[in-house]
């Protein structure tokens, strides 16, 4: 049978609970948690657009950053919330394809920008003279292109092993979205191959790279701790916010990809983390423990509503 000649047309999601109660609290849940993502994204990016103050290269990086939680958890959470209200778990294949391939482009891209912000934070704690040589826009403007550059080419080099698999039997996915681990068990085909290629190309390049972000904040933190002269409570507060948000983004990463076939019910807690929760703890994060943040929302606040629509 050629690899190109798939029976199969569309895919059942049948990650969603069958109690109508479970139902009706993941679809508000979903719905609340997704609103609140772009809202917090929209306005840290329309706050870092509009706020002179905050025209500095951290959060320039920052606003990407935000893009990307909203693209990463739009590709997956609107169909959920979709086939919650609706109750039709079926996902045509191609709609199936392009959700992975979108998924693995914001996810990569995530991956470098969470780079490029460890290496600002290096450069303006460690090399603080040169911080505005180094970090300059051409600099970070580069690393968000490359950013998306990444992300996009990782995404086609495991695509194109997934799109070309022979789909001829079952077609139920046993969770709320379409992702490599769970398609490629659907496959008429020994998948062994394909899933080293996932486990190398997600999973190690996902554990390589979060010790490395690990070990670049302890060396940032222990650099602090030997120039304690300066103003270490401030950059202490500003990486243990990149700490905080590299942490949440990796630990589900590292679960799917390294051990690419988890249980179903870790699969489903993962997704919710991943897709629902992270992308919007990560604008509460970069907020609530940012002064500068907080003030340029304030002001950004002020500006929609009037000084009087906002209590001090």
């Amino acid at each position: 049978m050629d690899t190109n000649d798939f029976v199969v047309s569309e895919f059942v999601l049948i990650g969603l609970s069958n109690s109508w109660e479970m139902h009706h609290f993941l679809f508000w849940f979903f719905s609340v948690f997704y609103m609140g993502i772009i809202l917090g994204n929209h306005f840290i990016v329309l706050t870092v657009i509009t706020d002179s103050h905050l025209h500095t290269p951290m959060y320039f990086l920052l606003a990407n950053l935000s893009l990307l939680d909203l693209g990463l958890s739009s590709t997956t959470v609107p169909k959920t919330i979709s086939n919650l209200f609706t109750d039709c778990n079926i996902i045509s294949f191609p709609k199936c394809m392009t959700q992975i391939f979108f998924i693995h482009i914001t996810g990569g891209g995530e991956m470098v920008q969470l780079i490029a912000m460890a290496y600002d934070r290096y450069t303006a704690i460690c090399k603080p003279l040169h911080y505005l040589t180094i970090m300059s826009p051409k600099m970070c403007v580069s690393f968000v292109v490359a950013a998306w550059i990444v992300g996009t080419i990782h995404a086609v080099f495991q695509f194109v092993f997934v799109i070309n698999l022979p789909f001829c039997g079952p077609n139920e996915v046993d969770s709320f979205y379409c992702d490599f681990p769970q398609v490629m068990e659907l496959a008429c085909l020994d998948t062994y191959k394909l899933e080293f290629v996932i486990i190398t190309n997600s999973g190690f390049i996902s554990m390589a790279t979060f010790f490395s972000l690990i070990t670049s904040y302890i060396f940032i933190l222990v650099t602090i701790w030997k120039r304690s002269s300066g103003d270490l409570s401030k950059a202490f507060v500003t990486l243990s916010a990149h700490i905080t948000v590299v942490i949440l983004f990796f630990t589900p990463r590292m679960f799917l990809y390294v051990w690419p076939f988890p249980t179903t019910s870790l699969d489903k807690c993962l997704f919710i983390v991943d897709f629902a929760i992270t992308p919007l703890l990560n604008p509460a994060i970069y907020t609530l423990r940012n002064k500068d943040m907080r003030e340029a929302m304030r002001r950004l606040g002020k500006q929609i509503v009037g000084p009087h629509g906002i209590s001090k």
